[in-house]
C-alpha cells in the first residue's frame, strides 16, 4: 500500500516562509514524477509546483517564491515557500505518479496540509 505523508504546514505571517515535505512510503518500483498541488475555500485544485525527472513546473502565481526539490533516496518531494502572501493560504496536497511491480502507474494523493498566511 502506498502512502504520501506530508508535513510542515502551519500558519505564517505574510512574507514569511514555510517548507512542506511529502514522503512516499510503501512498496513500489519508482515514483515517476512528485509535485504539489493547493485548494483554497471556493476554488478548484491547481497545480503549484512539479518535478520530473529533474525538469521543473511551476504555476504562474508563484513563480520566483517557491521551489520545489526532491530527494530519490528518500522518495521525498520538498516545496519551499518564501515571500508568502495571503492569497497562497489553501489546504496543501502532495502528488506522487508512482509505477508498481506489475508496471502500471497510478497517481497518489496526500492527506493535504493546510497553509494559512494571515497577520
Amino acid at each position: 500500500q502506498v502512502q504520501l505523508v506530508e508535513s510542515g504546514g502551519g500558519l505564517v505571517q505574510p512574507g514569511g516562509s514555510l517548507r512542506l515535505s511529502c514522503a512516499a512510503s510503501g512498496r513500489f518500483k519508482s515514483i515517476n514524477s512528485m509535485g504539489w498541488y493547493r485548494q483554497a475555500p471556493g476554488k478548484d485544485r491547481e497545480l503549484v509546483a512539479r518535478i520530473t525527472s529533474g525538469r521543473t513546473n511551476y504555476a504562474d502565481s508563484v513563480k520566483g517564491r517557491f521551489t520545489v526539490s526532491r530527494d530519490n533516496a528518500k522518495n521525498t518531494v520538498y516545496l519551499q515557500m518564501n515571500s508568502l502572501k495571503p492569497e497562497d493560504t489553501a489546504v496543501y496536497y502532495c502528488n506522487a505518479a508512482i509505477t508498481n511491480f506489475d508496471f502500471i502507474s497510478k497517481n497518489y494523493w496526500g492527506q493535504g496540509t493546510q497553509v494559512t498566511v494571515s497577520s
